[in-house]
């Protein structure tokens, strides 16, 4: 039987919100089977749970935010793409503020935090959303267009393109393929920072956003550069970084996916909104397990490899 994964052990992280800049404490913990992930704010007279769900998405500006009630959790994508990348189905994240710790701007440090814990299988078999039949969103026309997909396939991939014109995007790679059958997470999605231009994070303070961004947490661009004294981690790690927050919002689903993702120019809405349409569509998936591991498509049976 292919089985559910929660963590052996708790860990923390401390840091502060990219948006809001304030100092925030996580604690990620173990679940019993079928609790899949739930975000629980600590700091709250009145603690309160935040089961993910693709319903519980109520703001997708800049980054995907769930809720329940007034209670909120902003920025929950990193963490989430690191959740689906190792396969973690059921967890705590007590949270004692509104937004996920930044850290350092991608998925690695908790990539980190899941495998020090140690990931325990548990007796109850994992459960997937198959695909039967496409499901596709669209926005725009011409220049503005874009879209993401979903399509029936035996394992899970995603194939994004962006379309930047810059010239350090386009120096690099704005399509990638990722495959969780053939490839790494941790060694190949994982690292890839979050990215926007100084105009951008100008304009973005000013309307009290980004408060906590910085060279250390992100991939930083004048109109010509990176400013980043590194450089970048990938050569293409602008839609690297884009398959990493599809990644995250995908796995707010709830379940992980046997399916193929493309998307163009998307988005934490469109993405959203394609999960929407999914469920709408109660015909174009189903929810299997596989009693024999050998039947699980490749990648999924073994537990996720270190760097």
């Amino acid at each position: 039987m292919l089985q559910q994964r929660t963590l052996k052990s708790l860990t923390r992280a401390v840091g502060v919100g990219l948006h809001s800049g304030q100092r925030v404490e996580i604690t990620l913990r173990p679940a019993q089977p079928d609790t899949g992930i739930v975000f629980r704010r600590v700091d709250l007279p009145d603690p309160v749970d935040i089961p993910v769900s693709a319903l519980a998405v109520t703001d997708t500006r800049m980054a995907s935010t769930i809720s329940k009630g007034n209670a909120k959790v902003h920025t929950v994508e990193h963490l989430m793409s690191a959740c689906a990348g190792l396969g973690v189905d059921n967890l705590y994240v007590d949270i004692t503020a509104e937004e996920v710790p930044i850290l350092d701007g991608s998925a690695a440090s908790f990539v980190f935090l899941l495998q020090s814990a140690g990931i325990a299988l548990q007796n109850a078999p994992r459960r997937f959303i198959r695909l039967l039949e496409p499901v596709e969103v669209r926005q725009g026309q011409g220049d503005n267009e874009k879209w993401a997909r979903l399509s029936p396939y035996h394992g899970y991939q995603l194939n994004f393109e962006i379309d930047f014109s810059h010239p350090a995007v386009d120096s690099t790679g704005q399509r990638v393929l990722f495959d969780m059958g053939t490839g790494s997470y941790s060694k190949d999605i994982a690292r890839a920072r979050t990215f926007g231009f100084t105009k951008d994070v100008e304009m973005m303070r000013a309307n009290g956003l980004a408060l906590g961004g910085g060279l250390d947490n992100a991939i930083v661009m004048d109109d010509y550069k990176v400013l980043n004294a590194g450089g970048l981690r990938y050569d293409d790690e602008f839609v690297k970084h884009k398959i990493l927050d599809a990644m995250g919002d995908l796995y707010l689903l709830g379940k992980p996916m046997l399916a193929s993702y493309s998307a163009f120019r998307s988005g934490h809405a469109l993405n959203n909104l394609l999960l929407r349409e999914l469920l709408q569509h109660t015909n174009a998936w189903d929810v299997v397990t596989f009693d024999d591991e050998k039947l699980a498509p490749e990648g999924f049976a073994k537990l996720a490899r270190a760097w």
